[in-house]
């Protein structure tokens, strides 16, 4: 179907995909040109910018974009087009192998589409999942919270520790711990024990109030 494939972007996303596919054993053209030599032209560029470059390749091969927000209407003028979000967060420190496994939201309009994009996320070892191009937004706002406010949760989690002078690494098996426990939710909240939550607001307020009002939003987020 598709042996050629040229990887425009050469950020996070763009590095993986473009390894995976060679790993894979098909022909990847990486850079910054989005020129239309290849059945294949993937856009692994910022979200701003996808339009722009689409617009940049001359109609014919396939086109598709890796973006979980951005809408297909991007890819104008070309019809022969998808879109395929890896749900996953990408490291350049790591190779194609922090793929495998994760799934990806797939956009298509058409059941040609549907077919090219179905054998991409094989090729790339991802579990793909169809998404309606009205729904990319919100679905990109549970990735997000899923992903970026962890983030945000454990640099909070470890400023606390830090200030009580308890080591921040002890909180990553706690954390691995909650996910492979299938997110089941434990401690004062789960037991309803709100003096402790109090004890914790107090506690903020007096060393870290800056931190109140998001302790106050997950909290009230998170009481049964």
């Amino acid at each position: 179907m598709i042996s050629t494939v040229r990887v425009v972007g050469t950020g996070r996303a763009g590095s993986a995909l473009a390894g995976r596919l060679a790993e894979r054993g098909l022909t990847v053209i990486a850079g910054r040109e989005p020129l239309a030599d290849a059945d294949l032209v993937l856009l692994a560029v910022p979200d701003a910018a996808i339009a722009d470059v689409a617009r940049q390749v001359p109609i014919g091969p396939w086109i598709g974009h890796v973006s979980g927000a951005t809408s297909l209407q991007a890819l104008e003028p070309h019809t022969r087009r998808f879109s395929l979000h890896p749900l996953q967060t990408l490291s350049r420190e790591r190779g194609p192998e922090q793929l495998d496994g994760a799934w990806a939201a797939v956009t298509t309009e058409t059941g040609e589409a549907r077919a090219v994009a179905g054998w991409l996320a094989d090729v790339l070892g991802l579990h793909p999942f169809d998404l309606a191009d009205a729904d990319k937004p919100l679905y990109h706002a549970g990735a997000a919270m899923a992903s970026n406010f962890l983030v945000t949760l454990h640099r909070a989690a470890a400023r606390l520790l830090e200030a009580s002078h308890a080591p921040p690494e002890a909180l990553l098996p706690l954390m691995t711990r909650t996910i492979e426990n299938g997110f089941v939710l434990t401690g004062p909240i789960a037991r309803g024990d709100w003096s402790t939550v109090e004890a914790h607001l107090d506690a903020l307020q007096r060393r870290a109030p800056d931190l109140v009002p998001l302790y106050r939003a997950l909290a009230e987020a998170t009481r049964p």
